[in-house]
């Protein structure tokens, strides 16, 4: 019998955890919906990124090659749109005072917070390209056949992802209480300013400035 630590669902959610764990605007937007709104807002947040995370986990494990060529044909149209809704967040999130930490989020504005770093993520094809070259450096790619270990592999990396958001997200919450409204609000200015940043940036690839 194989052991754990080498089976795919395993392998994936290493996969999954590395490429979820390094701090860009998705993971800015979990902290600050954390900060504001609480650790759930937070965690659905992360969860949304997951999913998108999982998508493209799929699509570079079974070889969905008409998927991927329209994803890098539109690469440029995708960061456009991302880096718009980027800026147009990093706004909203700069203009943002600090809720009560006791205040409830209702179920819209979960499903919201799922959704927006769902499209988001899913805005961002260079995901894609990761997973890819990951999975051809572990050797992965023999199952592009294999839609049982496929799929094995992609619960992994839902799973791996998913598990990051959840320590973030429970993480920033832990320091929450402990934080004043005045340096809630200077993080929100902070984050703000650098989500619009990402958003601008990545819109300004689309007009070749940068």
């Amino acid at each position: 019998m194989e052991p754990f630590y080498k089976g795919l669902f395993f392998q994936g959610l290493v996969v999954g955890f590395a490429i979820a764990a390094p701090v860009g605007p998705i993971g800015i937007l979990c902290i600050t919906r954390t900060l504001s709104e609480g650790r759930l807002s937070g965690f659905a947040a992360g969860l949304g990124a997951a999913c998108a995370d999982a998508m493209y986990g799929a699509v570079a494990a079974m070889g969905l090659t008409a998927v991927s060529q329209f994803m890098t044909a539109h690469l440029a149209t995708m960061r456009l749109v991302g880096g718009l809704v980027l800026c147009a967040l990093g706004v909203r999130v700069f203009l943002a005072k600090p809720k009560d930490q006791h205040e409830d989020v209702s179920q819209n504005g979960l499903i919201m917070g799922f959704f927006s770093t769902f499209l988001l993520t899913l805005t961002n094809p260079m995901t894609l390209l990761c997973f890819a070259g990951v999975f051809v450096s572990l050797g992965l790619e023999r199952i592009k056949e294999q839609s049982e270990n496929g799929m094995l592999l992609i619960a992994g990396v839902f799973t791996g992802s998913a598990a990051w958001w959840l320590l973030l997200s429970f993480g920033v919450g832990f320091f929450h209480a402990r934080m004043s409204a005045r340096a809630l609000t200077l993080i929100n200015r902070i984050s703000g300013g650098t989500l619009f940043a990402f958003g601008l940036f990545a819109a300004l690839t689309w007009f070749g400035a940068v």
